[in-house]
């Protein structure tokens, strides 16, 4: 159930109530409930709904069972869906004063599909202890040479490293013990400490240490970046614990805390051992599910949706049964709730959440060197070469920022991401790099119209250090970061005002587009808006507009196709926290393309010999004897 307090949007994650309801549902905790007599309510959500395509696909079962304990009388009434949402009614069992159990084939689930049950109360009814229950105990595993993975027991070592969040990292010390039964299958909980502002400082941290019942163990170390804190947690893991299982969290995020045992079950029933990911769900419009599968295009070797999947889906306006009517079925701009229903195939997840049998980590070595960024997709598919894929679990979730409210493509970021997105594709991508460097192209030809110089000089940087080969990548794994800010900070969309009211007031730009165009004549309604911006990039820019921005924008309006056309604006950054003031140089933007396409046309001629360079080096950089020198030295 619902933590108490949940707004109604949040609860329909958990439970639907219909609205001829006369009363509502209550609970006092959050594995019982009670229906008054004459209604209703019906699981056919995203936490309490069972993935069974995804069990059907990657588990050792063929079938389950729906447990529950019913006080008072109640019709309980099972569905299952197909892989296009259409409902298939299963079965009604009346239930007494009993223990309820319900055995459930999965075989109906090759493409999609979920299980779900509905409860009618015919009197006063109290439901506690619902669950999905395996039928078996977990078998053994075998390995595509032969090796058996024994059954192994319901433990995890969870990790979270910190960097300078104390009291999101404190908090989530106590979602992990405020579930008794989650508690019991967490062995250890690794906390590498990255910063100056420190978790054991906060008021409540001995608290939060004790609840853990001395499962916490803290490491302080440099900032090593987010695969420095992972490679920690790993590290200790397999050299101090023997948990079968290990799991990455990041620190500013809030838990589920049952998602923890979903994976850990997930992780045990597998016919062999993959990594179990969890589905990120968003921190700021908490009932929207951020993505329900991703993937790498092996030929311009970047993010994008997993075929079927999809982006900011909001359950609480599209609940799970939201099939939609047959007009909207129609329209492909319309939002339905089919896609969640169909099975979704990735090759990465991110580290947000995501679970390694113990057998995976011994073999594939630690991650590599990376700092941030792109470590997590690299270490997807290097285990996916092994025979180890990598599945997205829906039901396995935690709340957590959604990138597209952070400016990571832009800021200090950018550096990494362009740095490791080469040294990944060196190792996992395209024979020749012709695609992937005209789709960086064409994101230059972007940071010059939207004026952002500062990213473009810090991947300069960033492709000098991929052409600069991987002997380096532990000697600057401290040392990028402050390197790239020092270069930050001499560019004026890297320098951030409190408030556009800090400065001039705008002087306007007549005729300027500020709002986008949707829908399906988007691309030919923008071709005269391109056009106008291609003109005005030509002429020199009027340094008259850089005492007094033309324009104020938000990050949404920040878009190509009207900063192309001014000489100077300000831009909110992603979180509202300030503006930059962006000044148009066009001596600058034309250095720096200059420099660019000279990288480019370095990166195409070397790539085969970076390649193999890259590769000969993978086991001395993911190796534990390499990656205990690195913390031996914190």
């Amino acid at each position: 159930m619902p933590k108490k307090g949940e707004p109604r949007d949040v609860r329909m994650l958990y439970l639907i109530e219909p609205e001829f309801n006369k009363q509502r549902l209550t609970w006092s905790d959050r594995t019982s409930f009670a229906v008054p007599a004459g209604n209703e309510v019906s699981f056919e959500t995203y936490f309490n709904a069972f993935p069974a395509s995804y069990w059907r696909r990657w588990s050792q079962l063929d079938s389950i069972v729906l447990a529950m304990d019913i006080e008072g009388t109640a019709t309980i009434s099972v569905y299952r869906s197909k892989h296009d949402g259409t409902r298939v009614a299963v079965g009604n069992y009346e239930a007494a004063d009993q223990r309820v159990e319900i055995p459930l084939a999965l075989n109906n689930f090759e493409d999609g599909g979920w299980l779900w049950f509905d409860i009618t109360a015919e009197t006063d009814v109290r439901v506690a202890d619902a669950a999905w229950c395996s039928p078996q105990e977990p078998k053994e595993q075998v390995l595509a040479d032969g090796t058996v993975v024994p059954p192994q027991p319901k433990q995890v070592a969870v990790g979270i490293p910190t960097f300078n969040r104390p009291r999101d990292a404190v908090n989530a010390l106590h979602a992990l013990a405020e579930d008794a039964e989650v508690l019991s299958s967490i062995s250890h909980v690794l906390m590498p400490d990255q910063g100056n502002q420190h978790p054991a400082d906060e008021p409540d941290f001995a608290a939060a240490e004790a609840a853990l019942g001395g499962k916490l163990r803290m490491f302080s170390q440099g900032n090593l970046g987010g695969s420095g804190g992972y490679a920690r947690i790993m590290y200790e893991a397999l050299n101090t614990t023997d948990a079968p299982f290990i799991l990455y969290m990041d620190d500013d995020i809030a838990i589920e805390p049952d998602s923890i045992l979903r994976a850990v079950q997930v992780a045990r029933y597998a016919k062999q051992p993959f990594l179990v990911g969890g589905q990120m769900l968003n921190l700021q419009n908490r009932s929207q599910l951020r993505t329900t599968g991703e993937t790498v295009d092996k030929d311009i070797f970047m993010f994008r949706l997993a075929e079927h999947a999809v982006y900011d889906h909001d359950l609480a306006k599209y609940p799970l049964g939201y099939v939609g009517t047959p007009e909207e079925q129609m329209d492909p701009r319309k939002i339905t709730s089919r896609p969640l229903h169909r099975r979704i195939d990735v090759n990465y997840n991110g580290w947000w959440m995501d679970l390694f049998p113990r057998v995976v980590a011994e073999r594939m070595g630690l991650p590599l060197p990376l700092f941030i960024k792109w470590d997590d997709n690299e270490y997807a598919f290097r285990a996916g070469e092994a025979g180890f894929p990598t599945v997205t679990w829906p039901g396995v979730a935690i709340w957590h920022m959604a990138w597209a409210d952070k400016d990571d493509a832009i800021d200090w970021q950018a550096y990494f991401h362009m740095r490791n997105r080469l040294i990944v594709a060196s190792l996992y991508g395209p024979d020749t790099p012709d695609a992937m460097l005209r789709n960086m192209m064409k994101s230059t030809h972007k940071h010059i119209m939207c004026m952002e110089y500062s990213t473009m000089a810090i991947q300069l940087e960033a492709m000098q250090d991929f052409l600069r080969g991987p002997d380096q990548l532990f000697d600057i794994l401290e040392t990028a970061l402050p390197k790239v800010q020092a270069i930050r900070k001499d560019y004026s969309d890297a320098q951030i005002v409190a408030s556009a009211a800090d400065l001039p007031a705008p002087t306007g730009a007549p005729g300027v587009p500020t709002r986008n165009i949707g829908g399906r004549l988007a691309k030919i309604k923008k071709l005269p808006w391109a056009a106008k911006a291609l003109l005005h990039q030509r002429k020199p820019e009027d340094r008259a507009h850089w005492e007094a921005p033309q324009l104020n924008l938000t990050a949404d309006e920040a878009r190509w196709f009207t900063l192309a056309r001014v000489d100077s604006a300000t831009v909110s950054t992603a979180g509202g926290t300030g503006v930059a003031f962006r000044k148009r140089d066009k001596a600058l933007a034309d250095d720096l393309l200059e420099q660019t396409k000279t990288l480019y046309d370095e990166i195409k001629k070397r790539w085969p010999e970076l390649r193999e360079t890259y590769r000969a080096a993978m086991p001395e950089l993911t190796s534990h004897e390499n990656w205990g020198k690195i913390f031996d030295e914190q």
